[in-house]
């Protein structure tokens, strides 16, 4: 297997990573996409610079290419130049001059031959290469959006997981303070009052007992005076 289709092939299988199931199947979830954040971010580094890699050979090739081109068209022209002298030698009766001019004509030809024949055999890897080149891109990009998506859930499960945190707080929080509850402190807080309110409504009942017991008595003080003004009166 050549290097640009294992490149191709891992950067395929990570891009189609199904991200839903490796964190339902997560023991720790959190856990889980923090690991495979770091692992993602690592692997879309060494793809890019595998990519990078590929992309510089494509250049390369396409250098070449061109150079070629480039110097088929030169080769045509040096034997056209070459040609058009010998002709003129010809008409001019130097024909050893020409003969060798014709000769100079043929050589640039064959140059120019074989210059074509390197582009023209360079064409198919060229395009080959740049497919390979737009698919790896694609997979990259692929790759970082699965790298946001995993992001935005892991930050996602935390701010959920902090709010149930925060809920089990609060609600532990309400049932130790359950008013209801009479074991709670708030409830022998509410007896202790209710005893000290009883005790003063006694001494209050007491109180009022005994003032009227005095009152009483100084009315049975007063009757008894009467009677006995009364017998001084009738023994008088």
């Amino acid at each position: 297997m050549s290097s640009k289709q294992t490149i191709l092939g891992r950067v395929t299988q990570l891009a189609k990573a199904n991200i839903n199931a490796l964190i339902d199947q997560a023991e720790d979830p959190q856990k889980m996409l923090d690991q495979l954040i770091r692992d993602y971010s690592n692997n879309i580094a060494e793809a890019e610079e595998a990519v990078a890699a590929t992309i510089g050979n494509l250049r390369l090739m396409e250098q070449d290419h061109e150079e070629d081109v480039d110097a088929a068209k030169e080769w045509g022209g040096k034997a056209l130049a070459a040609s058009r002298k010998a002709d003129e030698l010809r008409s001019g009766g130097q024909t050893a001059e020409a003969d060798r001019f014709d000769n100079l004509a043929k050589v640039a030809l064959g140059r120019q031959l074989q210059s074509e024949k390197e582009a023209r055999t360079a064409e198919p890897t060229i395009a080959a290469q740049t497919e390979v080149v737009g698919k790896l891109r694609t997979g990259l990009d692929q790759m970082k959006e699965k790298l946001g998506e995993l992001k935005a859930r892991r930050d996602e499960l935390v701010a959920r997981a902090k709010s149930a945190q925060a809920q089990n707080r609060m609600m532990d929080a309400v049932k130790s303070i359950d008013v209801l509850d009479p074991t709670s402190e708030l409830s022998r807080f509410e007896d202790k009052v209710r005893r000290e309110e009883a005790k003063a409504l006694g001494k209050q009942e007491l109180a009022a007992s005994s003032l009227d017991a005095q009152f009483e008595q100084l009315d049975a003080l007063g009757d008894s005076a009467e009677i006995e003004a009364r017998l001084a009166a009738l023994k008088g």
